[in-house]
């Protein structure tokens, strides 16, 4: 079966709204590409013990979680050292990351014109972003070669999109290729005026009973600037089973004599 994929997005700045988190809609996109859904999300502000917790539902749940934020070595970046606690295992500096970091700052010395001072202090400091849980997994960083982890099928990336984007894709590519699906994900729905949710549910009901790997949706609302007040009903699944629900979907809200509106396909 295909694991629950989350997503943990760790971050005062996204909680207090300084930003507007990117990540959700982007690891949505990336994981329909590939024929797979988000099946959960949240959001920790630079708490450790709320990151811990997170964390460790994460780690007890089975999922396949993308952690993003809070990796870094300054004062308010706490996801290592909570992913370490969560797991009851010792930090420690991992030797690829270590090799990438020191990489990363010759590359940079480079490129102001000055020697490389592996022992300056900030550069020995540094090194504290390549300190992980023990026993994790290197996930490389195309932006800036500052590395990620894993720990199972938990991975950590940066909080910068940039960066965070195409980690998570390597992950995927890398790890999950054989979850794929070969098969479109279609969503079909039509508007419905005049019903109530409570008496369309046994159709609902119905629906998900009779077509495996169909979810049926109800989305009410009570003030659609086109539409007004109605419930837009649907299925969605992988294209080769949503047809043959939403005939039935369609067949069922006939017999309710509900008034349906446009049909819409996704």
């Amino acid at each position: 079966m295909t694991p629950t994929f989350g997503l943990i997005i760790v971050g005062d700045e996204i909680l207090s709204g300084k930003r507007l988190d990117k990540h959700m809609p982007k690891v949505i996109a990336l994981l329909a590409a590939r024929g797979l859904q988000l099946g959960w999300a949240e959001y920790v502000g630079d708490v450790p013990e709320r990151i811990t917790a997170a964390l460790a539902r994460a780690f007890a749940s089975g999922d396949v979680v993308f952690s993003t934020g809070g990796i870094g070595a300054t004062p308010d970046d706490h996801t290592r050292q909570c992913a370490a606690r969560a797991l009851g295992v010792p930090l420690a500096l991992h030797p690829e990351a270590e090799l990438l970091i020191r990489e990363r700052m010759q590359d940079t010395a480079r490129e102001q014109g000055t020697a490389y001072e592996p022992d300056r202090p900030d550069n020995v400091h540094r090194l504290n972003m390549g300190v992980f849980p023990e026993g994790a997994s290197i996930i490389r960083n195309p932006y800036n070669k500052i590395p990620g982890f894993s720990m199972g099928h938990v991975h950590f990336v940066p909080g910068f999109p940039v960066m965070a984007w195409p980690m998570i894709e390597s992950v995927l590519d890398d790890r999950y290729a054989d979850l794929f699906s070969t098969g479109q994900m279609l969503e079909k729905s039509v508007v419905v005026f005049g019903s109530m949710e409570a008496t369309l549910t046994p159709l609902m009901e119905a629906i998900e009973a009779g077509h495996a790997g169909v979810k049926v949706f109800s989305l009410p609302s009570v003030d659609h600037p086109e539409h007004g007040r109605h419930i837009e009903l649907g299925v969605k699944g992988h294209a080769s089973v949503v047809d043959a629900a939403y005939a039935q979907l369609l067949d069922g809200l006939r017999t309710f004599n509900a008034q349906l509106g446009p049909e819409l396909v996704r």
